[in-house]
């Protein structure tokens, strides 16, 4: 007679305290350990090598999950699959998964981690990640950035396209950026769901088409002389620091950043480093005889900052609110204090011969012609500086309504 195989019984397996294998058949065993747990193991031999598997806890597998787990192991090695070393290769493929996996929140934090050192202003990366938590992540955010598609990308930008559209345009690239850098690091695949040309393009209308492009509002070029001895008028950081903005044609970060260190005031001239320009390269201000009686004037009042014009806490600079509060004292909430780049530029347009590349040198542009660029090394200093005194001249005239204005002279 056939010898049969023992086979273990629920209560058996529930009561069972001696140390040891239990076979319960086929390879099945119910290990016993010296401490009195219990847990389900495999022995079987592949290649001739006999190796022995663990299926898991009694306190999680009952004998019937054991031996449906036995089983599909045992189909495996009828294919000549080794379960162990399958197991644990799934397990590192999960490994890598895990490895190869972020979200786009800690892609966002990671791409501007790696290029805030390379911004011009500290205040960038803030801007790039309110934008981003405010607008990307509620939808993206606890994504993995392998999953963001294009469905994804216009359910950000679809509710503002058109209410906030510079915000709108600016998230848009900000995300396209993150995309890329996560695409480089191998964290995602495929073409950039954010991107415009060819793709969203086609579904977005162009942010020209939505709204006009929008104007600081500025002060008409023939009412700056009033406007210039009301400012002169009002006591305080803020005046000094606009007077200073509406003389150089500057802009309003270019003054309020600005340190003693970038002046010569015996030669008349400032240098702003390239790290504070918009266009990323150094710019010359000539300074004129009223511009150096402004900072004469703030010289006096301060000697213990590194900054022009340093705010409640000396190591810091004034915020760009205090020009704004500046303009809302005087009653003018209807001006920008940008705007008055355009009020110099309408001047010399208007009101004198100066050469366009004069003028637009003053306000630190780029030359438009690349060919001529390529060419052009110097920076038309002393035509500058001409200029900027006939303008801080205009600036303290008075003139009445009607009055006439002639051109002045040609540099």
């Amino acid at each position: 007679m056939a010898r049969r195989v023992r086979i273990l019984l629920s209560k058996q397996v529930e009561k069972e305290t001696r140390p040891g294998y239990h076979f319960d058949g086929a390879g099945l065993y119910l290990q016993v350990s010296q401490g009195g747990s219990k847990s389900w193991i495999l022995r079987y031999v592949l290649g001739g090598k006999a190796r022995e598997m663990g299926l898991g806890s009694l306190v999680t597998f009952s004998l019937a999950d054991a031996r449906m787990r036995a089983t599909e192991q045992r189909k495996l090695i009828a294919d000549g699959i080794d379960p162990i070393e399958a197991k644990r290769s799934s397990l590192q493929e999960k490994r890598l998964a895990s490895a190869n996996t972020i979200t786009f929140d800690k892609a966002a934090d990671a791409f501007i981690a790696a290029n805030e050192s390379g911004w011009r202003s500290g205040k960038h990366g803030e801007q790039w990640r309110n934008t981003l938590k405010t607008y990307a992540s509620p939808v993206i955010g606890d994504l993995p950035v392998s999953a963001v598609n294009t469905a994804l990308v216009l359910k950000i930008l679809q509710p503002i396209w058109v209410t906030k559209t510079e915000t709108a345009t600016r998230v848009r690239g900000r995300v396209e950026k993150v995309l890329d850098w996560a695409k480089v690091q191998g964290y995602r695949s495929g073409d950039n769901p954010a991107a415009w040309k060819g793709h969203l393009s086609e579904a977005l209308p162009k942010p020209s088409k939505v709204t006009a492009a929008g104007h600081h509002a500025a002060l008409p070029w023939a009412e700056i002389g009033p406007f210039m001895e009301a400012l002169r008028a009002m006591p305080g950081t803020g005046s000094l620091a606009m007077q200073l903005i509406i003389l150089t044609a500057t802009r309003t970060s270019e003054v309020i950043e600005a340190k003693w260190a970038e002046f010569d005031l015996e030669a008349g001239l400032w240098v702003i480093p390239k790290d504070r320009m918009k266009g990323f390269r150094e710019h010359r201000v000539p300074l004129s005889k009223q511009a150096l009686a402004v900072l004469a004037q703030v010289k006096w009042d301060n000697k213990t900052s590194e900054f022009v014009f340093p705010g409640v806490k000396l190591d810091r600079p004034i915020s760009n609110m205090t020009c704004l509060a500046a303009l809302k004292r005087m009653g003018r909430s209807d001006l920008t204090v940008h705007g008055f780049r355009s009020t110099f530029r309408d001047w010399a347009a208007e009101s004198t011969a100066y050469p366009r590349d004069v003028c637009e040198m003053a306000l630190a542009h780029a030359i438009e012609d690349k060919s001529e660029a390529a060419y052009r090394r110097g920076d038309l200093l002393e035509k500058r500086a001409r200029l900027m005194a006939d303008w801080a001249e205009f600036c303290d005239t008075e003139r009445g309504s009607g009055a006439v204005i002639p051109l002045t002279r040609v540099a």
